[in-house]
């Protein structure tokens, strides 16, 4: 476990071990994954993004069209 700083621009320089381990290499894009108050680097690569991508291959409507729909049911709603 490294210890780091954050500088005045927010930035952190990654500790060798943490970069051993998620093999960062200069130039590397990540991502900050934040789940339930922690935060887990990610090294971006393609097969990440179209795996994301892929995920709206089988949608029947596009997002305006989903977004129309809900607000009809909202509309709809009696209190």
């Amino acid at each position: 476990m490294g210890i780091s700083k954050i500088s005045r621009n927010y930035q952190v320089t990654l500790p060798k071990d943490v970069r051993e381990l998620k093999n960062f290499k200069i130039g590397d894009k990540i991502v900050f994954i934040v789940d339930d108050g922690h935060v887990e680097l990610a090294k971006i690569n393609k097969k990440i993004i179209s795996d994301v991508a892929g995920l709206w291959d089988d949608m029947k409507e596009t997002g305006i069209e989903y977004e129309r729909r809900l607000r009809k049911k909202w509309k709809k709603r009696t209190y």
